[in-house]
Parts: C-alpha cells; sequence; structure tokens
C-alpha cells in the first residue's frame, strides 16, 4: 500500500511539461485534420463562387442544393463517427486483430446508411415543390439534389476510413486527399460551370457533378493510400470478405445515431435560424451568413482539436489507462479554450475589418460586425462544447450529449431567439421592438453556454465513474 507522502506525490498536478508534451501530441493529431477540414470548406466557397459567375439564378439553385447537401452529409458524418471510439479502444488495447471485424461491419453500416441517406435526400429535395421559386430555380436546386445524392453511400463509406485512418494517428493521408479533392473540385468546376475544353456549359449544374467526382474520389484515394501505406498492414480490412454481422453493426449504430441526431439538429436550427431572419429583409440575412460564414471557418480549429482529442481518449482507455484518459481530455478542452481566446480576440477588435472583407455595402458591413461582436463571445463556449463532447465520445458516450446539446439548441436557443428576434406581442417578456438577427445571435450565446456547462459537467461525471476505485493516481505517457 503507497505511503500518504507517495500519494500526494502523485496526486499532484501535471508539470508544465506533461502537459506541453500532450499539447504538441494532440496537435500533431489536429493540424492535418484542420487544414482537411478547411479543404473540404473550399470546395463549398468554389462551387457557390463558380456558380454565382454563371448567373443569379445558377447560384440560387446551387445554394438551395448545398443546403439539403450539407444537411444530410454532417448528419451522415455524425452516424459514421461510431468507427473512432471503436477503433481507438481497440488499438489503445493492441487488439489489432479486432481492427478489421469492426471496419468491416463499418462499410456494410455505410451501405447502408448510405442508401437511406439517398432516399430521404430526394424526399427532402421534393420541398422545393412547395416554395415560391422561378420554374429555372426549383429545377436546378432538384437535379442538385438528384446528382449529389448519388454520393451519399460513397461518402459514408469514406468517413468510415477518415475515422479507422485518424484513429491509427493517421491524419496526413485524409489532409493530403482532401487537398488534391479541392484542386479536382476547382478543375471540375470550371470544365462544366462553363462548358470549358469542349465539354457541355452546365452552369449550376455542373457544381452538383463536380461534387459527385470529388466525393468519389475522396474514398478511392483514401482506399489505395492505405493499400500502399505500412501503417494499415495489420489491421488491412480487405484482407477476407465477411457477410453483415448485425450485433456489430447494432452496436454501431447504437453509438452513431445519437451523434448523427445531435449533428442533424444543429444544422436544422441554423438553417431555421436563417428561414426565420429572412422576413427582414437581404441586409439583415446578408450579416447573418457573414457571421455564420467567419465562425463556421474559426470553427474548424477547436473541432479539428476535439476530433483528434477523441482518438486519444479512446486510445487511453484502450490501454486501460483512465487516468491518462482524463489527464488527456482535460488538456484538450484548455488547448480548444486557449485558441478560442485567440479568435475571440481577433474577432471582437476586428470585427469590423473582416465585415468589410465580405462586402462593400455599408449597412450590411455594420450589422455583420455587430454580428461577429456577438460571434466573439460564444467562441469559449462553442469550443468548451466540442472539446466536452468528442471527449465524452471517447468514452463511448453519445446519448447523454446528445440530450444536453438538443436542449441546448431547441429548448433554449430557438425559443430564445424566437422571442428576441421576433418580439412577437403575445409575448409579455418580449422586447419592444424586434431585434432581428441580433436577438437570434444573443441567443446562440446563451445556448452554446448552456452546452458547454452541461457537457464539461458530464465530462467530469463521465471520467471519474471510468476511474478504478483504489489506484493512485499516476501521470500519464504521453506516446
Amino acid at each position: 500500500m503507497p505511503s500518504i507522502s507517495s500519494l500526494r506525490r502523485l496526486s499532484a498536478p501535471a508539470p508544465r511539461a506533461r502537459i506541453g508534451s500532450e499539447a504538441g501530441a494532440l496537435w500533431q493529431l489536429a493540424w492535418p485534420i484542420l487544414i482537411g477540414q478547411l479543404a473540404n470548406v473550399g470546395m463549398s466557397v468554389v462551387e457557390v463562387a463558380m456558380a454565382g459567375h454563371a448567373s443569379a439564378n445558377d447560384l440560387a439553385g446551387v445554394a438551395l442544393g448545398v443546403s439539403i447537401w450539407n444537411m444530410v452529409i454532417i448528419t451522415l458524418m455524425g452516424v459514421m463517427m461510431a468507427v473512432n471510439p471503436m477503433v481507438a479502444h481497440l488499438v489503445g488495447a493492441r487488439e489489432f486483430s479486432q481492427v478489421p471485424h469492426v471496419v468491416r461491419q463499418a462499410l456494410w453500416q455505410a451501405l447502408g446508411v448510405g442508401l437511406v441517406a439517398v432516399l430521404l435526400a430526394n424526399l427532402a429535395g421534393s420541398v422545393f415543390d412547395h416554395l415560391a421559386l422561378q420554374a429555372q430555380v426549383r429545377d436546378l436546386a432538384k437535379d442538385f439534389v438528384v446528382i449529389t445524392s448519388l454520393a451519399l453511400p460513397a461518402f459514408a463509406a469514406y468517413r468510415v476510413l477518415y475515422g479507422y485512418s485518424v484513429s491509427l494517428n493517421q491524419t496526413k493521408p485524409v489532409m493530403v486527399i482532401a487537398l488534391g479533392a479541392l484542386l479536382l473540385n476547382v478543375v471540375v468546376n470550371w470544365l462544366l460551370v462553363f462548358g470549358k475544353l469542349g465539354l457541355p456549359r452546365l452552369g449550376g449544374l455542373g457544381c452538383a457533378w463536380a461534387t459527385l467526382v470529388c466525393v468519389w474520389f475522396n474514398l478511392l484515394a483514401l482506399l489505395w493510400w492505405m493499400r500502399r501505406a505500412s501503417a494499415y498492414r495489420s489491421t488491412w480490412p480487405f484482407a477476407r470478405f465477411e457477410w453483415p454481422h448485425w450485433p456489430q453493426v447494432r452496436s454501431l449504430l447504437h453509438l452513431g445515431l445519437p451523434i448523427g441526431i445531435t449533428y442533424f439538429a444543429e444544422t436544422s436550427a441554423f438553417s431555421l435560424i436563417a428561414l426565420l431572419i429572412a422576413r427582414f429583409g437581404s441586409t439583415e440575412m446578408a450579416a447573418h451568413q457573414i457571421a455564420l460564414n467567419f465562425s463556421s471557418l474559426v470553427f474548424m480549429l477547436p473541432l479539428s482539436v476535439g476530433l483528434a482529442l477523441l482518438t486519444r481518449v479512446g486510445q487511453s482507455l484502450g490501454a486501460g489507462e483512465a487516468h491518462a484518459a482524463r489527464f488527456r481530455a482535460w488538456v484538450g478542452v484548455a488547448m480548444a479554450l486557449g485558441f478560442a481566446v485567440l479568435s475571440a480576440t481577433g474577432m471582437a477588435v476586428f470585427s469590423t475589418q473582416i465585415a468589410a472583407a465580405y462586402t462593400s455595402d455599408e449597412a450590411v458591413a455594420g450589422t455583420a460586425a455587430q454580428l461577429l461582436f456577438l460571434a466573439a463571445l460564444f467562441q469559449l463556449s462553442d469550443a468548451t462544447q466540442v472539446a466536452t463532447s468528442c471527449a465524452i465520445r471517447g468514452y463511448k458516450v453519445t446519448r447523454a450529449p446528445m440530450l444536453i446539446q438538443l436542449t441546448a439548441f431547441w429548448v433554449f436557443s430557438l425559443p430564445l431567439g424566437y422571442a428576441l428576434g421576433l418580439a412577437p406581442k403575445w409575448l409579455p417578456w418580449a422586447p419592444a421592438e424586434p431585434m432581428a438577427a441580433r436577438g437570434f445571435w444573443i441567443a446562440l450565446v446563451v445556448g452554446l453556454t448552456v452546452a458547454a456547462l452541461g457537457l464539461s459537467a458530464l465530462l467530469r461525471f463521465v471520467a471519474r465513474q471510468h476511474l478504478p476505485p483504489d489506484q493512485p493516481i499516476a501521470l500519464p505517457a504521453t506516446s
């Protein structure tokens, strides 16, 4: 039995060198993910820019189609994320022989979920028939959804291999392939949107074909890389064929569906906010889109840290190192918070300059600068909620975070935004005048703060629950 003095030494705060070493190891995983995420965002920017140069109708049709596409693929990303903690746990436990089985079953799951997503995307696209749209815009939006839906099974399979690769600490391949896909997206859009090199001029529909080509490129390129790289040989999932094993598929769905529901709730909430703001006119809507676009770019940094953190925590738990998992979780949260302090400061100080970089319209720029200042306020809570939720998923806990985030967005943000933004007369506590976009962004600050506090408390509880009862606290290795 250890002495009291040894227990005190073991339970002492981690030295700065340990924290710095863990932060460095986490960043080694995170930075390639960050570049890959930014490349993916860049593809959407390219498509909007290309369609905008084709015609106003092309831009409108592509924007509507992309709204359905983004909602579906973000939900798919969440469902397929179940493979990350499962593989990370097996890697930490050095049970490499079980990894191929999990990946193969996750690919079967991807096929099934991807086909369901094809049906749901096309059903969602039928909503365009009930909107007051020009015939050309409506037809383009519907065709965009039909073409891009053919990429959904491939996208689901790619996210399985993405999670498998990241959980093996192999993040650079996904970065390189994402950059290659961005370059390919630019070329294919240029060729098809404007009809270059003798190809037909498809306008906005060329963006849909470019998306389809790039998704399949991602999948095939990652398969090619894995087949050639030695890092995947001991866990290569295609060494043999196996039929679906339903208990394993159910286990993946049990973990992944709550994440998918969470992602869907978040994206649908932002979409609903955009629709509610639209009634206040183009100035408010444009300002909202500017603030949302810049906030989304900044969000890629804590998100990338969170995805890397999921791997670090999962591997620690698989190795039976619960103290290391807790240590790594909180170092990751602190690291995300540190980045958030920098981004919040920059957004608050340079909100006017950022808005001016997006538009020359003084009214739009002024409103956008106000929204960017509010966005700066929720950087800390946004970074905290994404880092803590990813760490909790590393513990294979997904339902409780789902409930917390659903509460934050649908119980706090949306009702409060409705009250402040629209100021309905039947609400006695509504402001005298509608606050429009500012009211919804104030509500987002409140909702994200609720999520951050709830998820931080949940991470503390889950981490303590996994600690062995009579084991002294030892500082973890950071390899």
